[in-house]
C-alpha cells in the first residue's frame, strides 16, 4: 500500500521537518508533529523542553517527566523536543512559561489554535 498523503506543511509554509526521534514523538509516533482527525488534542507544536515548562505541565496535570514503560515512554528532560498540544502550548504562553518552538517542525494546523506571532516569539530555529 502506497502512502498517498500530501506532504505535511509547517507554520512557515514549507515541508514539515521532523521534531524528534529520540525520544520518538508525534501523535502517530513518526517523529513529526503530523496531525489528523484522530488527533483531537492537536499535537502540532514542536517544543524544546525546559525545566520550567516540564514543572508547569506536571502542575497542570500532564506529567511528561515520569517514565511510563508500559507506553514505551521514558520521560522527558530539558532539551528534549516533543510535539505538544497546541492548546497546552498557548496556555503555557499565557502563564509565562512556554518552551521554545521549532517553527519548521511545527505543523500548520497549530495556527488554528496559536497565532503565528505567538509561535514566533518563542522560535528556536536557527
Amino acid at each position: 500500500m502506497t502512502d498517498r498523503k500530501a506532504p505535511s506543511l509547517n507554520v512557515m509554509g514549507g515541508r514539515l521537518d521532523p521534531c524528534s526521534t529520540a525520544p520518538l514523538t508525534g501523535f502517530y509516533r513518526n517523529g513529526c508533529c503530523d496531525t489528523g482527525p484522530e488527533d483531537t488534542g492537536s499535537h502540532t507544536v514542536c517544543a524544546v523542553m525546559t525545566a520550567e515548562f516540564l514543572a508547569y505541565s506536571k502542575y497542570v496535570g500532564n506529567d511528561l517527566t515520569t517514565p511510563r514503560p508500559e507506553f514505551g515512554f521514558s520521560g522527558l528532560t530539558p532539551g528534549d523536543c516533543w510535539c505538544l498540544c497546541a492548546a497546552r502550548f498557548l496556555q503555557a504562553h499565557d502563564e509565562g512559561c512556554a518552551p521554545r518552538v521549532k517553527l519548521t517542525a511545527t505543523h500548520r494546523a497549530a495556527l488554528e489554535v496559536v497565532p503565528l506571532e505567538v509561535l514566533t516569539l518563542h522560535a528556536d530555529d536557527g
